[in-house]
């Protein structure tokens, strides 16, 4: 069997229908947007029809309210740090399970003489807006929350959220990077809402914020006038144009594409439970998007099984792209209540596009024959 990729929360492949859009971008319309002439006024209007779109999908009320970065990573930091810097309040709310580019941020606002709180997660790495209700005061400009767990894939209540810090005069963000293309970001009530198209089939090196009309954002680079003189660098024209069509198409073929999903994701869960003695799927009981699947294996090591794993041509994950090389337990599955010992015994597997049932047959048997040879 060909090798079986189960990785697509730390990146996916680029759809042939987002490849032939982005082609000509390459090299017959390679202007810059920001040129007066014919070539760079096309690449510019093709920024903008690309914008027009991703604000149709997100039901934004203006195409100005979408910038485009280089993906998730800066998204978040531009979002918390440009509204932070922007205003005259000190405090922000944040969770424990966030993604290292929100927590990583934090700690730096910190050391500029911000504070930061943050929320426990319960059991299955969610908070809820009681929390965040408590958590608010005076001095707070901003809360953080997560849409979609990146690591055990749980859904945060963001509309829930969103009514307590509405109510409190507080802007929302959310980094809704591994929520899209499995959940319509339309419905989602943030002020601020960060995504990236390498998670749904579109380009490496192209992200998205959304940010309300009327929010104060202050730049995170300098060095030019594009995206409205908030963000500086020339535009990506081809990765803008494959964005766009990647997240169109994952919001038009999202129904069916979660229902498959589900099944197959279950039909690996049977598996596992039958064939791997003691095993546990971590936030098993909660509503998942439908490509998650994080298992415990317990008496294992994650690193030992990913190793031998690979050798037998099965690709997943111990945890966040992001802190594959880490030597660390995860610390989303720590703030869930595992043990250190039991977090460094679980796999993250996602499921995409190209996954089978023969697939996921065979990752049942290569699992059973490393965890066999494991304990």
């Amino acid at each position: 069997m060909e090798r079986v990729y189960l990785d697509y929360a730390a990146t996916s492949f680029v759809r042939d229908e987002v490849f032939l859009r982005m082609r000509p971008y390459f090299s017959e319309c390679f202007g810059n947007a920001s040129g007066i002439y014919e070539s760079g006024r096309r690449a510019a209007n093709a920024l903008e029809d690309s914008r027009k779109e991703i604000a149709r999908l997100l039901s934004a009320k203006n195409p100005k309210e979408i910038y485009f970065t280089s993906g998730g990573t800066e998204s978040n930091n531009w979002a918390i740090k440009g509204v932070m810097r922007a205003g005259g309040k000190k405090h922000m709310v944040t969770t424990v399970a966030e993604h290292h580019s929100v927590l990583q941020c934090c700690e730096a606002l910190i050391k500029e003489g911000y504070k930061v709180t943050y929320l426990p997660t319960d059991a299955n790495g969610l908070v809820s807006a009681g929390q965040v209700r408590e958590a608010i005061h005076a001095e707070t400009a901003l809360v953080s929350v997560m849409a979609v767990n990146n690591e055990v894939g749980t859904i945060n209540p963001i509309d829930e959220i969103a009514a307590v810090t509405s109510a409190a005069g507080v802007l929302l963000h959310t980094d809704a990077v591994a929520a899209a293309g499995h959940r319509g970001l339309a419905a989602m009530r943030a002020d601020l809402l960060s995504f990236s198209a390498h998670k749904f089939y579109g380009p490496k090196g192209i992200g998205g914020l959304y940010a309300r009309d009327g929010v104060k954002l202050l730049p995170l680079i300098d060095g030019g006038a594009q995206e409205r003189g908030r963000r500086a660098g020339t535009e990506n024209i081809a990765g803008a144009v494959g964005m766009a069509e990647a997240l169109r198409l994952a919001q038009d073929e999202m129904e069916h594409e979660n229902a498959r999903l589900k099944d197959l994701r279950d039909a690996l869960a049977r598996g596992i439970r039958e064939r791997i003695p003691g095993a546990v799927i971590n936030a098993g009981k909660a509503v998942r998007v439908e490509s998650y699947l994080n298992v415990l294996f317990p008496g294992t090591e994650a690193r030992a099984l990913l190793v031998a794993l690979d050798h037998m041509g099965v690709e997943c994950s111990a945890g966040s792209a992001c802190q594959t090389g880490s030597v660390h337990p995860s610390h989303v599955l720590l703030a869930m209540g595992l043990s250190r010992e039991d977090a460094a015994a679980s796999l993250r597997f996602t499921l995409g596009r190209a996954t089978t049932e023969e697939q996921i047959a065979y990752t049942v048997d290569c699992l059973e024959k490393v965890c066999a040879g494991n304990r």
